[in-house]
Formats: structure tokens, C-alpha cells, sequence
């Protein structure tokens, strides 16, 4: 990179504010920069946002340094729009959820609870389990991998967001089986799993949940799609139809600021 800038060592080293044979050892891989380094060496060579982000990812540190993102972009709402026969929700990179539309809001499983992350999909996965969802113990297993995932990837990116540490704080010491995965993340084989949600008549419809990551707003959206032609997708089919309401619903975000 210092070459395509068509900078020398000792030009470099000067805008840099450090010494020519330091920067010589970071090139060679003799020595680690700090966070301080990282940010020197981008300011001098006046990279853009995606190089920067690869520096710190090549050097260890998270890039982003604010709040997590949680306004709903124009690409978020035109999927709750563009698939309002299709339950989906977004959330934010701490798992809180943004937005749903009716169709999901008809599986009539998301019952509030006064909790103060009763919005949170991995609080609600890992404290406090919906009783009107329900899945196999292997599905179980990569839903909470995924989980995991993200939320350890939202808190490198996002250091100094105080609500999501307080909401890895809270989960950890609320439930074993969180803490001992974060402490030991089981690998993500896949970014979907199916679930069996029960309405309100009894009756129950076996879905499969699908992470469509909306990147640009750091956002994603899960989909639930039943197997065509099945008696699951003919029940959806009944649920949805008997919902009516917007296609964009924005719901709350515990928790603070």
C-alpha cells in the first residue's frame, strides 16, 4: 500500500510520526502496531473506510468505535415490504430487534414479558425461551451458534456500545449455557434452522428460518419459509392470509442507550 501511495519508508515514518525502521519492522511482520499505530499509519496514507477496516482486521482490533446501528435502512424496509406474505424480522448487530411485519407477528410466539431485553432474539433464546417455539436439539444447537457468532463479531466491532456489554453481561450471568459458549463458540456450519411455532388455536406450523445479512446498515433479516407444497406451507398460507396489518411493523428496544 505504501508503494501504490508512492511514498518512501522515511516519508511514511514522518506523516506517521514514528521511525523509519519502525515502520520497516511492521512491514516485515518483526513487530505488532497498537490501535494508536493502526490509526497513524491509515491517517498518513489517508485510506478509505473498507482499508481501514482491513487494517485493523489484519492487526486485531475492531474498527467501528460507536453505537450499534439501529435505524432501519431503505434495503431492510423494501424486504418487509417486497415479502409481506413471508414472516421476517431485522435486527440490529446486538440482536435487537428493529422491525417485523405481520405475517411474523401471526406466529403469535413473541409474547412480551416486561424483561428488559424482551426484544433481544438472544436474550429471548437464552433467558427467557419462548414456550410456543420449539426445535430439535440439533437445531437448537446451530440457532445458538449463530447467536453467539454474531453477537462476539458486534462486540469487537462495536467496543464502546455500553448497552450491548451490559447485554452480554446480563446474558452471561444469567444463563450457563451462553457463558460456556462464549467462552468455547461451538463453529456456525450453517446460518438456518427450523422451528415448530404454535398459534394460539393449537395448531402448529414447522418453519425454516433463514439469516439474510443486509450489510450496508448492518442489519439482517430472518426469513421463515415453509417447504413448498406442504401442508406446513398450506397452514402459513391460513395464518398469514387471516392477519392483514402493515407489512413494516417498527418494535421497541429495551435496554439503554
Amino acid at each position: 500500500m505504501r508503494r501504490v501511495r508512492g511514498l518512501r519508508r522515511e516519508e511514511l515514518s514522518e506523516l506517521a510520526g514514528m521511525s523509519a525502521d519502525y515502520v520497516r519492522r511492521l512491514e516485515q511482520g518483526r513487530s505488532h502496531p497498537s490501535a494508536q499505530v493502526v490509526n497513524a499509519l491509515a491517517r498518513a496514507l489517508r485510506v478509505g473506510r473498507a482499508d481501514y477496516e482491513r487494517l485493523c482486521a489484519l492487526a486485531g482490533y475492531a474498527a467501528a468505535q460507536g453505537q450499534v446501528p439501529t435505524d432501519l435502512g431503505p434495503g431492510a424496509t423494501r424486504l418487509l415490504e417486497r415479502f409481506s406474505d413471508t414472516p421476517m424480522i431485522v435486527s440490529d448487530a446486538a440482536m435487537n430487534l428493529v422491525a417485523v411485519n405481520s405475517a411474523f407477528m401471526a406466529l403469535e410466539h413473541w409474547n412480551l414479558t416486561g424483561d428488559r431485553w424482551e426484544w433481544n432474539l438472544a436474550w429471548r433464546t437464552f433467558c427467557n425461551p419462548f414456550e410456543a417455539f420449539k426445535q430439535s436439539a440439533a437445531d437448537a444447537t446451530q440457532h445458538e451458534a449463530v447467536l453467539v457468532a454474531r453477537l462476539r463479531t458486534s462486540l469487537l466491532r462495536y467496543p464502546t456500545d455500553t448497552s450491548l456489554a451490559a447485554l452480554v453481561d446480563d446474558m452471561r450471568s444469567q444463563s450457563r449455557l451462553f457463558d460456556t459458549m462464549w467462552r468455547t463458540p461451538r463453529p456456525v456450519e450453517a446460518y438456518e434452522s427450523s422451528a415448530r411455532f404454535t398459534q394460539s388455536d393449537g395448531d402448529s406450523v414447522t418453519l425454516v428460518g433463514n439469516l439474510i445479512a443486509i450489510p450496508g446498515d448492518d442489519l439482517a433479516a430472518v426469513m421463515l419459509t415453509a417447504a413448498p407444497g406442504s401442508d406446513d406451507a398450506a397452514r402459513l398460507a391460513e395464518v398469514v392470509t387471516a392477519s392483514g396489518g402493515p407489512a413494516v411493523i417498527k418494535v421497541g428496544r429495551p435496554g439503554p442507550d
